[in-house]
């Protein structure tokens, strides 16, 4: 019953998480989105950490349910680890698995990565976690590779429908992704993939720094996988296994990488083998994998983590980058989504899981590459060239489950200053063609960018720093290729905008009725 149980659970958990980061129909309610995103641990730990105490309800009950049964966590609520039993499920119907079978955990490479990720988080970036969160990557996958797909048949369906004059389902605009983007997400998803399917649960027990640190907590949970001593040491336990983590000759099951999948249990005829209480106590073999003992580990944790800090701050310290041409860019920041509050705090709390760029309705939010530096890659930034922020949109800070985001009423957005419009005269049409133009003006919500006269009867743009709050409305609709007349500077600190100007309409009185 428990493997049955299991199974049921999973799937619902998995169809509910891909439901999330499909949904580009907004569907289900900001309430059932907050719901699923903070079950996850990593997002949990962030927003205790960034929030306050007031949010660690859901992180307790992790814990609590770690204590108790072990690594359930895993199989029943870890969306990549769900679909890493899909792939693990599809490579045995076409008889791609390799043999499974007890082998030694790969402590070196599991523990170095917890933490050089925990000193690297230490050190003010989050890019490890973003890079190796199960969460993440699941939302990452179904964000930039399955979203899409979701979107071609929807409209390709709409297309048909509406021959037959049925307009209830309509086309949507597909989204933009960067190709580096597509490309690093396919490549993740191809490595778990081959993972799975040859090792099972191998991602989890050697790369993963949400499972090491849950199988920490396992050594000591109080229900186990345990065998008993009337184990003929058959091994079918141990050909089933994903974790790869019972040993039969030696009746020993390594708490700290099952992750309790429960496929043992239905297959021992004997009953030989249980999810049962016991002591506290670690087992015997449990301690000696254990090998903390090596001074490697300690050596490759230093010298992996004085390599990261050096990279890191070199990336850091090179400016951002401008398109080459007469008139460049001087972009010195990129813009981090309202309610951020500062690039910092922005990059040290995001795990990269691109729910709020599937949420957001503009298509504003991409995921960045170098735009932060190396401490923010996979974090989204604001691109205007995708899209722009819609001045009354507060849906990011809504869906955000590790509070690197925090809600904003929208009276509050309206006054957030992200960053500040930038004109290029030389670039502007009016001064290279001497027409009239004026698209910057006309889409800006708070008229930061008013048309002021310039030679005859052209009139051309100037920028009121103090009410622009950086929206990027100017720069997506400028209609300058490939160099943008007007541009978004991002503030490293977010700021707060003066209210827009109120022009008194003049209304002009004709001496006779016009009709």
């Amino acid at each position: 019953m428990l493997k049955k149980i299991r199974v049921l659970v999973a799937i619902l958990v998995g169809l509910l998480f891909a439901l999330l980061f499909v949904d580009f129909r907004g569907f289900m309610p900001d309430v059932f989105d907050n719901l699923m995103a903070e079950t996850q641990l990593l997002p949990s730990i962030l927003r205790v950490m960034r929030v306050g105490l007031v949010a660690s309800t859901v992180l307790v009950l992790l814990v609590v349910l770690t204590v108790l049964t072990g690594r359930t966590y895993c199989s029943f609520l870890c969306p990549l680890g769900i679909l890493q039993d899909i792939f693990a499920r599809l490579g045995k119907k076409f008889k791609l698995n390799v043999k499974l079978q007890y082998r030694k955990p790969l402590n070196i490479i599991r523990y170095v990565l917890l933490v050089l990720a925990t000193l690297v988080f230490v050190g003010g970036s989050a890019v490890l976690l973003n890079l190796l969160d199960p969460y993440s990557i699941f939302g990452r996958i179904f964000s930039y590779l399955v979203q899409p797909v979701v979107i071609l048949a929807n409209n390709l369906l709409a297309i048909v429908l509406n021959h037959f004059e049925i307009y209830s389902i309509y086309r949507v605009k597909l989204p933009l992704v960067h190709w580096p983007v597509l490309i690093w997400t396919l490549g993740f998803l191809a490595f778990v993939a081959v993972l799975s399917i040859r090792r099972g649960r191998l991602y989890c027990n050697s790369v993963c720094p949400v499972g090491t640190f849950l199988g920490l907590i396992s050594r000591i949970s109080i229900f186990k996988v345990r065998l008993a001593d009337s184990c003929t040491s058959c091994g079918k336990c141990a050909k089933v296994c994903k974790a790869e983590c019972i040993d039969s000759k030696s009746k020993v099951v390594d708490a700290s990488r099952c992750v309790a999948c429960f496929n043992c249990l239905d297959v021992c005829k004997f009953d030989a083998i249980s999810f049962q209480k016991g002591s506290l106590k670690l087992q015997r073999a449990e301690v000696k994998s254990v090998d903390w003992s090596r001074r490697d580990l300690f050596k490759k944790t230093l010298t992996s983590s004085a390599l990261m800090t050096a990279a890191y701050a070199r990336v850091k310290a090179e400016p951002v980058k401008s398109n080459k041409g007469l008139t460049p860019l001087n972009r010195k920041h990129h813009a981090s989504p309202p309610g951020s509050e500062a690039h910092g705090h922005f990059n040290s709390t995001c795990t990269g899981c691109s729910l709020c760029v599937t949420a957001c309705p503009n298509n504003v939010l991409q995921p960045a590459l170098w735009e932060y530096g190396f401490s923010g890659m996979m974090q989204p930034f604001m691109d205007f060239n995708s899209g722009l922020c819609n001045y009354e949109c507060t849906v990011c800070g809504d869906v955000c489950p590790a509070g690197a985001i925090f809600k904003l009423s929208v009276e509050q957005k309206k006054k957030t200053q992200v960053g500040v419009a930038k004109f290029i005269k030389a670039n502007c049409v009016v001064e290279t063609h001497g027409t009239d133009c004026g698209a910057c003006s006309e889409h800006c919500p708070t008229k930061a960018v008013n048309m002021i006269p310039y030679k005859g009867k052209l009139v051309i743009p100037e920028v009121d720093e103090e009410i622009c709050v950086g929206c990027g409305a100017c720069e997506y609709a400028c209609p300058v290729t490939p160099f943008k007349a007007i541009f978004v500077d991002g503030h490293d600190q977010h700021q707060e905008a003066k209210p827009p100007k109120q022009k008194k309409a003049e209304i002009e009185i004709e001496e006779d009725f016009p009709f």
